[in-house]
């Protein structure tokens, strides 16, 4: 009776809505549009359902996670027919205080946490990032260029940002596969130093030191931010697609640790993942659970302002600020159509389920950028030396020399 009653209930928000979606129900009864559906969802037991009685794309997310259902059909038009078919909003708002939370980043859940996304297989992520291994949004100075031109890009936005300079030294928080500290000490000439807390990275990037004979001006340590020795010891920092790991009340603590490791007069480019609204704790509908329990536990996502309240209050002087939402978006697209691409390859390294997790996980997170419920913000600062600005150039044509 409870089965009919949920089936009535899908019948009815599927017609209603009039998507091009069939839903097919374990027995094989279909609700929707029979003929030149879109999307075709497949339902495996009756407790599938649930998810699409009363939906919301994080719950969604979860039972195709969970092969409760299946989703066929193009990537883009099973999120579009989602966000219709839920009714998505855009955030969810922020209540009450996170710093209860406080052993969401102890050294040891963060190192753990770090471990779950990141160390699943070399391999896995050389299937669809470009041949650098650059996993954060890329710059497509042009539209239409390659995934690769546009890492490579993206490499030069930040050093040029940066006014990096032969033998300066750089640390890269969170250096992932090496992409940028690679990049700055072979075509800008820095000493470069990068961090990581994953194993397979760290693994990873000291093979690619060895190989391109950059032992003595490459470094790469399996090391956690906080614990960096070296007071005034960098030139320059970038951040590139860490701070989301940081967690809102270690902001104000993240930013004082970069203030203290910059030389006076150095400059740090901190570029991540916000939300659209201030307010916001995250992506509604029950994403923001989602990537918490499946994705990025641990991970925590602030609006713009909150990173120049931070930064500002630990002593550095915002000098520039960028949004590269629809670059994020394209990025995101090109990592999902060449994980697609190598579906099966995927499958024989991490299994199913994981699979499942990066295809849903980064289409989602597409749609949320072209939404415009994401935004991906690179902001520069700097350590004044007794009240002057920071070393940076009067104008801003360093940045675009040669672009």
């Amino acid at each position: 009776m409870l089965d009919q009653m949920l089936v009535n209930q899908v019948r009815r928000r599927v017609e209603a809505a009039g998507l091009p979606v069939t839903v097919e129900l374990w027995n094989g009864e279909r609700v929707g549009m029979q003929d030149a559906a879109a999307v075709r969802v497949r339902l495996h037991q009756p407790a599938s359902l649930k998810a699409m009685a009363d939906p919301s794309l994080g719950a969604l997310a979860r039972a195709y996670v969970e092969g409760h259902l299946d989703l066929e059909g193009d990537v883009r038009d099973i999120l579009a027919l989602g966000d219709r078919l839920c009714n998505a909003g855009d955030c969810k708002p922020r209540t009450g205080s996170d710093s209860w939370k406080w052993w969401r980043h102890t050294r040891a859940r963060d190192r753990k946490n770090i471990q779950y996304h990141y160390d699943v297989s070399n391999d896995f992520y050389g299937l669809w990032l470009d041949a650098r291994r650059v996993y954060s949004c890329a710059y497509f100075r042009d539209p239409d260029m390659s995934l690769d031109a546009a890492q490579e890009a993206k490499l030069d936005h930040i050093c040029r940002k940066l006014d990096l300079k032969p033998g300066e030294r750089f640390l890269d928080i969170g250096c992932g596969w090496g992409g940028l500290i690679l990049h700055a000490a072979e075509r800008y000439g820095a000493e470069a130093v990068g961090i990581t807390l994953s194993d397979d990275q760290h693994a990873w990037v000291s093979e690619q030191i060895a190989a391109r004979g950059l032992a003595g001006r490459v470094e790469v340590r399996r090391m956690d931010y906080r614990d960096v020795p070296e007071a005034g010891g960098f030139d320059k920092i970038a951040s590139v697609g860490m701070f989301e790991h940081v967690g809102r009340a270690n902001l104000a603590a993240y930013f004082r640790k970069i203030h203290a490791l910059l030389k006076p007069g150095g400059l740090v480019l901190n570029h991540g993942i916000t939300t659209a609204t201030p307010d916001a704790a995250g992506l509604g509908g029950g994403i923001a659970e989602f990537i918490d329990d499946y994705v990025f536990p641990g991970g925590e996502l602030v609006h713009a302002h909150e990173v120049f309240r931070a930064a500002a209050g630990s002593g550095l002087e915002c000098l520039d600020a960028e949004n590269l939402r629809p670059h994020y978006a394209k990025t995101l697209w090109h990592w999902v159509t060449r994980l697609e691409r190598h579906a099966e390859a995927a499958r024989r390294l991490i299994g199913e389920q994981k699979y499942r997790i990066w295809r849903i996980y980064m289409a989602g997170s597409a749609h949320a950028f072209d939404r415009g419920w994401l935004e991906l913000w690179q902001i520069l600062a700097g350590k004044g030396v007794d009240g002057q600005q920071p070393g940076y150039p009067f104008r801003r044509d360093h940045i675009y020399a040669g672009g």
